[in-house]
């Protein structure tokens, strides 16, 4: 029998070790959060909830993300596992709350590849000049589609690819709406607006001069824009310092996107006005190609090519985090064992990864063919999802070092205080958007599915389909649900912190 630890062989069944390293990782954690998609499908409702106060938004949005940030950087440091949120929740809470945490991010990629991959399509179609193709529904979809499959195809190809694949198009995501905000602020500044511009201001960073329901919505969509970067943690298995790289990829990732999105909100507030951009919410992302004619005049197709890049970025990242969580609940007995199959060549989680992608295309496929309104419906659900898997992985965290706690200032305050604030912020938003979403009028749909507004119609089945596939799997391969609730590894946490 062959060693192959002694011949330097890759052991059969795991990821390919040392395929990227932190800035690959940071890359794809940036990614994955489709930047420039993100800020032009919120800022327009944002604007229309707080007004000039969106960059107070953005920055108060931030505060959870980076707590939970923390929660992900600590939690990797002790179980490199790109299952994550399932692996850290499953041995701090027991396999119950775990499994429910790794189904949520499974399902977070089945109901966002898809839409995605359309606004890709949608802006890379306006950037050439083909504005008729856009309008043809069988086009769009067939050219959906074939990206969808294209992008897992990379990923399954391999990950050091799909890393090159990501620094390419965060350079150019980056450098276009750099040009964007840099045009906007000197036509501000140079009194050439075609809107009614107002100059930018310090005070609107304040999030708070518009308290209440206005705010509430308004860090509901922030969270959204933020949420993403920890694929970049799901990759610790394949990463260069795997126990500290990952995190700090996570941190960071927050932080440029902090930098990015207040930025850009500023550009965008100032040129165009308060007015104008709640008059035109209604637009959702492409409130962006409005206002991109008008800024870059002859050079629009820079801002287009912006968030088509953005989109296409995202529509691979967000595949890693769902298919190496589907990965890593196989390899644990929480799935069936052929989603925990590893390519042989390309070391990468093939049939998880197709899997994802399959069920993302026919979930945009059967939900578009309702409407449009109801595929934006689900990408709303996100949300409840998001807010639950995030503050579970917060909380996990304190619960999981609570013996070390005391240790120190620092391990009280950003292992354990922290984590759980930001745990306590998503919840507390979780109740709002169940509370929100329950009323029809509120989803784009404007229809009642059962007397409850439809995100929270589709949040609710997928909780429900989950908990299904939880008892029945759970009676058919009852061994994962043996585990029993750990704590950290004390010698590893004074290795590495004191």
């Amino acid at each position: 029998m062959t060693d192959d630890t002694a011949t330097g062989a890759k052991p059969p069944g795991e990821l390919k070790a040392n395929a990227i390293g932190f800035v690959d990782a940071l890359v794809i954690g940036l990614n994955a959060t489709s930047p420039a998609y993100s800020v032009a499908a919120v800022i327009g409702p944002v604007v229309a909830l707080v007004g000039i106060y969106a960059p107070g938004v953005m920055l108060a949005s931030f505060v959870p993300m980076l707590l939970i940030a923390s929660a992900f950087y600590y939690l990797n440091k002790a179980d490199q596992d790109c299952g994550t949120t399932f692996s850290w929740v499953t041995r701090a809470m027991g396999p119950w709350a775990g499994w429910l945490g790794g189904w949520a991010i499974a399902m977070t990629g089945v109901l966002v590849v898809g839409s995605l991959a359309d606004v890709a399509v949608s802006f890379t179609l306006l950037a050439f000049g083909l504005d008729s193709w856009v309008e043809n529904d069988l086009v769009r979809q067939l050219l959906t589609v074939l990206l969808v499959v294209v992008m897992t195809g990379l990923c399954v190809i391999g990950t050091e690819l799909s890393a090159r694949v990501q620094n390419a198009l965060i350079l150019a995501q980056v450098a276009f709406l750099l040009a964007f905000v840099v045009v906007a602020l000197y036509r501000v500044y140079a009194g050439t607006s075609d809107f009614d511009s107002i100059t930018p201001d310090i005070d609107w960073l304040s999030p708070f001069a518009e308290g209440g329901a206005a705010l509430t919505s308004g860090l509901l969509l922030g969270v959204f824009i933020y949420w993403g970067w920890e694929s970049a943690v799901n990759l610790t298995e394949e990463t260069e310092d795997p126990a500290t790289a990952p995190g700090k990829a996570a941190v960071w990732s927050t932080v440029i996107l902090l930098v990015t999105y207040v930025s850009v909100a500023f550009a965008v507030v100032a040129y165009a006005g308060p007015d104008y951009l709640a008059e035109n919410a209604g637009e959702e992302e492409f409130i962006f190609a409005l206002l991109a004619g008008e800024v870059m005049g002859d050079w629009d197709w820079v801002v287009l090519l912006a968030v088509a890049t953005s989109a296409i970025a995202s529509t691979q990242t967000t595949i890693i985090p769902a298919s190496r969580t589907a990965l890593s609940m196989a390899r644990r007995r929480a799935l069936p064992a052929h989603f925990g199959h590893i390519h042989p060549r390309f070391r990468t989680p093939d049939v998880s990864t197709w899997w994802v992608a399959g069920i993302a295309i026919a979930w945009y496929i059967v939900v578009y063919q309702i409407s449009s309104n109801a595929l934006f419906d689900s990408l709303t659900a996100l949300s409840l999802l998001i807010a639950f898997y995030y503050a579970l992985t917060g909380l996990a965290c304190a619960v999981f070092y609570r013996h070390q706690l005391t240790r120190s200032v620092h391990h009280f305050l950003f292992i354990g205080l922290g984590p759980v604030i930001g745990a306590g912020l998503l919840a507390w938003l979780l109740v709002e958007s169940v509370q929100d979403m329950a009323d029809p009028e509120n989803s784009y749909s404007g229809v009642s599915w059962f007397g409850l507004g439809p995100p929270l119609v589709i949040g609710i089945g997928i909780a429900l389909v989950g908990v299904l596939i939880m008892v029945v799997w759970r009676l058919r391969s009852p061994a994962f649900w043996s585990e029993r609730r750990s704590v950290v590894d004390p010698a590893l946490v004074n290795g590495k912190e004191s």
